[in-house]
């Protein structure tokens, strides 16, 4: 996450630890505080660059959202609050949805072992469930990690689902028994995607815009399975070494479900109001935020696709995300009815460091 997400997050997390676990804030103080945290973000921007939209939502109502710098600095397009940025590892949370809703739907159980519906994952000696890749409990290696070792990884050819699962199912053994170990791996949700489409019978974006996108009102919202297509209203991603001049930092992959969702923060507010309201049945927001349960009865705070956490006390569900130069991070606050979204078109440096410092302030 960058700094500007960190700085607004964190401003804003602040005014509702003041509050009780269980109350709604004030409209108005939550606006005034989005407001301060917004001017400071901006006053530290140094033009011409890339920037961030952010989003503030009370109760299922969006009460905040600007945004700043530029969609494209080759032609000098300001970004909006309209503007559509890739959100990377947040998508995860909407392919995890995807299953569950496959299993109210009978068609499946995310219990069940991958390889009913991936028979050409190698029989590893111990069940490796959907539950597991979803979990981050697979032990399967991060098929972006394992390219790299060829020399050419991300970013440096493109890729496709195929090649992904390739990759993924040529891998002999696993890094420990599934369910033993928590350890983050793309790889999971590359096949949890694919999953959807062999037990739906769809493409994954069209199962998706047809049980999510649709319902929900998200309009705005696709995924990236062709890098090729033309997307109006989408922010360019650049990247820089030091204070080097902003280069280009594109996505040019065709690989989905671990990330490549196009979308706008105005989305991002609708999905949450969503989770917060349940409109689309408390089972499914329930399965979203049950945390993963380890082999000896530990629990992670990785639940589907979400961290489930506390901060100062209150529930804090949230994911972050990256991928090429863009930069995202949306949080919900259930028992106080809020969400922040950030998404940015820049990579930041030092993301850990910086908000380590701005947290204990």
């Amino acid at each position: 996450m960058s700094r500007k997400n960190f700085l607004f997050v964190l401003t804003v997390v602040a005014f509702l630890s003041t509050a009780s676990w269980a109350q709604v804030p004030d409209k108005a103080k939550v606006v005034a505080g989005a407001e301060r945290a917004f001017e400071k973000v901006t006053k530290a921007y140094v033009a011409p660059g890339p920037g961030c939209a952010a989003a503030v939502s009370l109760n299922g109502e969006t009460v905040f959202e600007k945004a700043f710098g530029l969609a494209d600095l080759e032609h000098n397009v300001p970004n909006t609050t309209q503007t559509i940025f890739e959100s990377g590892s947040v998508a995860k949370q909407f392919t995890a949805a995807a299953l569950v809703l496959l299993q109210q739907d009978g068609k499946l159980s995310i219990d069940d072992p991958v390889k009913k519906y991936i028979p050409e994952l190698p029989d590893y000696g111990s069940p490796l469930t959907i539950r597991h890749l979803l979990n981050h409990t697979s032990g399967l290696r991060d098929w972006g990690a394992v390219l790299s070792l060829t020399g050419a990884g991300r970013g440096d050819r493109v890729i496709n689902q195929d090649l992904a699962l390739d990759v993924i199912t040529h891998q002999r053994a696993l890094d420990f028994t599934p369910g033993s170990e928590y350890s983050y791996s793309n790889s999971g949700y590359n096949l949890a995607a694919i999953i959807v489409e062999r037990v739906s019978k769809q493409k994954f974006s069209a199962f998706v815009e047809e049980r999510l996108f649709k319902p929900i009102g998200m309009k705005n919202s696709s995924w990236r399975d062709d890098y090729q297509r033309i997307v109006p209203g989408r922010a360019q991603a650049y990247a820089r070494q030091g204070n080097g001049p902003w280069r280009l930092n594109m996505p040019f992959m065709n690989v989905y479900g671990n990330g490549g969702m196009l979308t706008t923060i105005g989305d991002w507010m609708k999905w949450n109001a969503m989770l917060d309201s349940q409109s689309l049945g408390a089972p499914l927001v329930s399965a979203l935020e049950t945390r993963g349960v380890l082999n000896d009865g530990r629990k992670t705070s990785y639940a589907l696709g979400l961290q489930v956490d506390t901060y100062k006390g209150l529930k804090d569900v949230s994911h972050g995300g990256a991928t090429a130069g863009y930069q995202t991070f949306l949080a919900r606050y259930p028992e106080n009815k809020v969400s922040v979204g950030v998404m940015c078109n820049g990579t930041s440096p030092s993301a850990g460091g910086i908000a380590a410092n701005i947290t204990d302030e």
